[in-house]
């Protein structure tokens, strides 16, 4: 299961998915450009004490993630509000990719013609959307639930 970011807006957001991929034992990809400068040094401030378990993939662009060989091992899964399916009737599988798109204006039609399914986060009648991390989390969580993927070590202090 990995996890994949369509050019972030947000550092913070990116520290945040980088975390999750390392708590959660998830690649992380990203897929540039960002909306803001992504060095080395920058992406290990976002990913704090983190970085070292972060396993992140930069592609320079969509050919370039759509070419990586880590590309070629499962589904790719776009998260939209523009989704056709809802998360929770999906059946995810090992080796998906869970991507998803730009915080300030989603996915282009590009990306939506290449994914292999697009599923969508129920919300509440009013609710726009949610953070981004946050609809990884959720994603990412009952990928790793269906598929008996989640990482089997207790938290540490």
């Amino acid at each position: 299961m990995r996890l994949a970011l369509f050019q972030p807006d947000i550092p913070q957001n990116l520290g945040a998915a980088l975390r999750l991929g390392a708590c959660l034992a998830a690649p992380v990809d990203v897929i540039e450009p960002c909306g803001f400068p992504l060095s080395d040094a920058g992406v290990r401030r976002a990913a704090m004490d983190y970085g070292a378990l972060a396993d992140l993939a930069r592609h320079a662009g969509w050919a370039d993630f759509l070419a990586a060989p880590q590309r070629k091992e499962g589904r790719l899964i776009l998260f939209t509000t523009r989704g056709a399916a809802p998360l929770h009737g999906f059946a995810f599988r090992p080796g998906d990719t869970l991507l998803f798109g730009r915080e300030s204006s989603g996915a282009p039609e590009e990306v939506h013609a290449a994914a292999d399914e697009r599923l969508f986060i129920p919300l509440a009648p009013g609710a726009r959307s949610l953070n981004l991390t946050v609809s990884a989390a959720i994603a990412l969580s009952e990928a790793l639930r269906q598929t008996n993927g989640f990482p089997t070590g207790a938290p540490t202090v």
